[in-house]
């Protein structure tokens, strides 16, 4: 973040100088962009890529990053894969596997879930088992036990055409893609709040442009600031009367245009409304936005706000409100995710 140094005459302590403003400058930016999306707490410049690319783990992380699961927890469901006779060394090459049995076009997956064991003390004999299985309800996955004493890691796979909830508001829906294997613990929030009948406190309450920094693909126009504006729309969901539990950090790419990404570790969480290179790897992201959909973001965005300032931060606070809803959408989707499908 600091400027390169090009004059091979510098002496050592300039550079040393240098060096430490540079230094400097990569804190301050750090804290900038923890900061400027919480009004509570001190709390990327290319065309937006498929949705798939996110799905399958292309993070720019490492190769694991998305085949994570949930410790402590096993899912139930008919078996297409019997553990006794199926054996990995680690719960990636269990997902993974999953994940090759949900990579056709034709069809749902034959796997969506998958559970191993991977604790040698704990699991004894049945150390390494995977346990590939099917639900009869992805959205609603069969749940035989959880705990501290339950010695099995599960994880799910959304294939084509699923794992697709709405985001519901008065503008509009926003169709979003759920990314089970890069943020097994905060999907598994949304699909709770899927079986609520309301959801009262769940809104949007700040929203900004893209001003004339981004285009309308989402690409940082040259020479611009980064704002503010910041290019988003931001929100909570946290239905009142209900504990939230805060999410721990999961997979953070890129923040893409479509990205949905919790601020911290909830319940606050933003739509990214361009793609933000410079934020580095500092949001758990859950989930996209269908690219279609964008536009729903964008008739928000443009709907009458007041300023305010949030840890020095300018920002526009929307006047009213947007009550959102998290709503389960019907099974046959056609294409509106034809682009999404996890490898």
């Amino acid at each position: 973040m600091g400027r390169r140094l090009n004059d091979p005459e510098h002496s050592r302590f300039a550079s040393l100088i240098l060096l430490s403003v540079a230094l400097f400058s990569c804190v301050l930016v750090y804290a900038v962009v923890s900061t400027f999306l919480n009004p509570n707490v001190g709390s990327q410049d290319s065309s937006f890529e498929s949705l798939e690319m996110v799905a399958s783990g292309d993070l720019g992380e490492r190769k694991d990053e998305c085949c994570r699961g949930i410790e402590n927890l096993e899912l139930w469901g008919p078996a297409v894969k019997w553990g006794s006779e199926f054996k990995f060394d680690s719960s990636v090459e269990c997902c993974q596997a999953c994940k090759t049995m949900c990579s056709g076009n034709d069809g749902p997956c034959l796997c969506d879930t998958w559970v191993f064991c991977g604790n040698k003390e704990a699991c004894g004999s049945r150390f390494g088992e995977c346990w590939l299985k099917k639900q009869k309800d992805p959205l609603s996955p069969d749940r035989q036990d959880a705990g501290k004493s339950v010695i099995w890691t599960s994880g799910l796979i959304f294939g084509k055409g699923e794992g697709i909830v709405g985001m519901e508001t008065e503008y509009g829906t926003l169709h979003i893609k759920l990314f089970p294997g890069c943020a097994p613990y905060s999907v598994a929030y949304i699909l709770e709040l899927l079986t609520m009948r309301h959801c009262v406190g769940c809104q949007f309450y700040r929203a900004e442009s893209r001003g004339q920094s981004w285009d309308s693909e989402g690409n940082h126009i040259k020479d611009a600031p980064y704002g503010p504006p910041f290019a988003l729309i931001q929100g909570i969901l946290e239905a009142q009367g209900t504990p939230f539990n805060k999410m721990p950090t999961e997979a953070c790419p890129t923040i893409r245009r479509g990205s949905v990404a919790w601020i911290g570790s909830g319940p606050e969480f933003f739509i990214s409304l361009a793609n933000h290179r410079e934020w580095k790897n500092s949001y758990t992201v859950f989930g996209s936005v269908l690219p279609e959909d964008m536009e729903v973001a964008e008739k928000i965005v443009q709907l009458p706000t007041k300023s305010d300032v949030w840890n020095n931060i300018n920002v526009s606070v929307l006047e009213k409100p947007v009550p959102l809803i998290m709503r389960r959408m019907k099974k046959s989707l056609g294409d509106l995710n034809s682009n999404v499908k996890p490898k």
